[in-house]
């Protein structure tokens, strides 16, 4: 954890998601402007804020090129999420400015959303639940509902990083499931630990019975899963995503849920969010939809701000972030401060 030594006047603009005894431990070191939300009403008073700001801490973080302009005293960003494809990390390295996450603290949760999805795509969970409430259960459940068996089945993950090989372990381990995986290079760890297969994307799409997306997303994984992925997968697999949205073609999606050429999908992302009511992936019985809840427990949601908090801490104090994007701006920037320090003792 870092040291909690007065940064003089600097400040720090919190946005969202912190709790009092966050916001208390932010202001033993810095001057702090707390917003609980962003709104049209406060815009001007959070722009001010952040004008003289040296650092923004939050959820949901909204921030621009434009906004970047009017902030020139800003030095570390720490984000409540592990992706960050909503900030502008170019504009960002090309002023100095320092990027923190909250990697590891949502992996594990991150990894039980995913596989409540694979079970109840498979076993048809909600769409049953529903058929029980609504008073449509007459007779004794035969073939027209019989769901699909996750044991033994095999898992193909689309980016093994942590949560991957996380959603990995539980398939291998608990379900006995072969394991197929993409990502940037073979991982020995994991074939050796779960006996997991390194192949490339086509051949994961054509022999996995399930499908996991937890890949970011960039100009590389844009649409990475389209039509002619779709096409390659096999006639009974579901696709699970807990990556992000756009990573996924949603109209070649809904055509292919349609036309049979996959079985089922679980969805806790969406290309826009929240998703319209109106969108067919909300009412077809072969999709489960989930509201972007990846990492929301009280525990990990917790854990993930005060990762924050300590990045945002140890990025402006000196001692570091915890987790960083871009370690090397901050270590421009602590050796420019050091230089600055010498050069005036």
């Amino acid at each position: 954890m870092p040291s909690q030594q007065y940064m003089g006047e600097r400040r720090i603009v919190a946005l969202r998601r912190l709790d009092e005894a966050q916001l208390e431990r932010l202001r033993q070191v810095a001057v702090v402007d707390a917003f609980d939300d962003l709104t049209d009403d406060n815009r001007g008073a959070f722009m001010a804020s952040l004008s003289r700001a040296h650092g923004l801490v939050g959820g949901k973080l909204e921030l621009d090129e434009a906004m970047l302009e009017q902030a020139p005293l800003l030095e570390a960003v720490s984000t409540i999420s592990v992706g960050y494809d909503h900030l502008p990390l170019a504009a960002m390295n090309e002023r100095g400015i320092l990027l923190c996450n909250t990697p590891d603290v949502l992996t594990e949760t991150t990894a039980d959303t995913a596989f409540a999805l694979i079970m109840a795509t498979q076993r048809r969970l909600v769409e049953l639940s529903v058929m029980v409430r609504e008073g449509r259960w007459q007779a004794h459940i035969d073939r027209p509902h019989f769901g699909t068996d996750v044991y033994g089945k095999t898992l193909g993950i689309v980016g093994a990083g942590r949560i991957g090989a996380a959603i990995a372990r539980r398939g291998a381990l608990g379900f006995n499931m072969p394991i197929l995986y993409t990502a940037n290079s073979p991982k020995p760890e994991l074939e050796t630990e779960l006996g997991a297969q390194y192949c490339d994307l086509e051949e994961l799409l054509g022999r996995a019975d399930i499908v996991c997306l937890v890949v970011p997303w960039n100009a590389d994984t844009h649409h990475l899963i389209d039509a002619e992925a779709l096409a390659r997968m096999q006639p009974h697999a579901a696709l699970i995503n807990v990556a992000r949205g756009k990573v996924v073609d949603e109209p070649a999606l809904i055509d292919a849920l349609e036309r049979g050429v996959i079985r089922a999908a679980g969805l806790d992302v969406f290309t826009e969010e929240p998703v319209s009511a109106y969108s067919p992936l909300v009412t077809m019985d072969n999709v489960v939809v989930l509201p972007h809840i990846g990492s929301a427990t009280h525990e990990t949601r917790d854990a993930m701000a005060q990762r924050a908090v300590d990045n945002i801490i140890g990025a402006l104090a000196g001692d570091g972030p915890v987790s960083a994007v871009n370690e090397s701006q901050w270590r421009r920037c602590h050796r420019s401060i050091e230089g600055s320090t010498e050069d005036n003792a």
